[in-house]
């Protein structure tokens, strides 16, 4: 769901980077641009299977309302070219904070495509031992500042950044230079 919609810049869905074709796909909220709708979208053979085994299939399907943001939705993301943007400023963002990486031995790794990043914080860097209190840290130091990340991976310690998809330049320096101080004075 997270990887939907041009989120990762190149292609609308993040499974299409990867040259594979899933069974199902599902989608959500950022279908109608936080507005309350979800799909699910599988291979013929499989709705069929489902149609056999249920006759009832969803309970709010077919919201008008839900689905016109959804059509909404879709439209600004074609007219305001938010995929190439996403990926235009993705690629400079991703480039932003491989340069703090170059600089914080707290940051063991960066990575990621278009606006789908992730900044892997650690205690040791040659060892990458994750430091989970650090990312925790981090999290509540940019909320302070009025930038909302969370963190993920296995050992909480990857910093989870997705902006909007319509970020510009200044942004991604606001959010470069919150996290550079930051780290200088946590990491200190």
């Amino acid at each position: 769901v997270q990887a939907g919609f041009g989120r990762t810049g190149e292609t609308m869905w993040g499974f299409q980077r990867h040259g594979v074709t899933p069974d199902i796909v599902t989608m959500g909220k950022p279908m109608g641009n936080g507005h309350p709708v979800a799909a699910a979208i599988m291979r013929p053979e499989l709705l069929t299977q489902f149609g056999d085994k249920s006759r009832y299939f969803n309970t709010f399907g077919g919201n008008t309302v839900s689905c016109a943001a959804a059509a909404a939705t879709l439209d600004v993301i074609e007219q305001e070219g938010l995929l190439a943007n996403a990926d235009r400023v993705g690629a400079r963002f991703l480039e932003s904070l491989q340069a703090l990486g170059a600089r914080h031995e707290a940051i063991g790794d960066v990575r990621g495509a278009g606006l789908f990043l992730g900044v892997e914080l650690v205690s040791d860097r040659p060892g990458k031992i994750p430091d989970a209190n650090l990312a925790q840290k981090i999290v509540n130091g940019m909320r302070e500042k009025q930038i909302l990340i969370s963190t993920t991976g296995i050992h909480g310690n990857v910093l989870k950044i997705r902006p909007t998809l319509i970020w510009q330049q200044d942004h991604v320096d606001m959010f470069v230079d919150a996290l550079d101080s930051l780290l200088g004075d946590l990491h200190a």
